[in-house]
């Protein structure tokens, strides 16, 4: 019956002797988190042609080395980032110009990265929807100003329309952010 079988088995394991656990599951030392802080990740640019990356914006690909967090950021328009839903048309009134649009983009992503202990840096993945892919310069003239050198992965999608009339640009990010405690 299986209750005999687990009394055999839990008896041969009463006279088998206790080891140590083998080096391979070391146990790690124990660290001060406010005088030692610990990097549970790094990124590494992926650029399977370094020469020539210069031509472009962005990284082919990021790769996460160790472990992290990652937050995924819903999009975000130049709207306000919280508004009433059903939309409500006077809280939608968007500048005409694309880098107004971006940069008012960029805050509402900010104020996500800024409350979740994130900068710009600690982002992996950009995805850009565009309503004119001729937009496509004054966008980036714009994320330039926040993302520095940093160049995450990146695609841009052109789109029919987005979820507020006289939005031209969406965007959301993926975000690697360290481990916490």
């Amino acid at each position: 019956s299986a209750t005999a079988m687990v009394q055999a088995i839990a008896s041969i394991a009463r006279r088998l002797p206790l080891q140590p656990l083998p080096a391979i599951f070391p146990i790690p030392p124990i660290r001060n988190h406010v005088t030692e802080p610990r990097m549970t990740h790094k990124l590494e640019l992926v650029q399977p042609k370094p020469e020539e990356a210069h031509r472009m914006p962005y990284a082919p690909a990021i790769k996460i080395v160790g472990a992290c967090d990652l937050m995924f950021v819903s999009g975000a328009t130049a709207s306000p980032l919280y508004h009433d839903h059903p939309h409500i048309d006077a809280q939608h009134n968007h500048p005409c110009d694309i880098q107004e649009q971006t940069q008012r983009v960029m805050e509402s992503l900010k104020m996500v990265l800024d409350n979740a202990g994130a900068d710009w840096k600690d982002v992996v993945k950009v995805t850009k929807y565009l309503t004119d892919i001729r937009d496509f310069d004054g966008l980036h003239k714009e994320m330039n100003k926040h993302f520095g050198a940093w160049q995450p992965a990146s695609t841009t999608i052109c789109v029919n329309q987005l979820s507020s009339p006289g939005a031209r640009i969406e965007i959301d990010l993926v975000v690697a952010m360290p481990r916490k405690g």
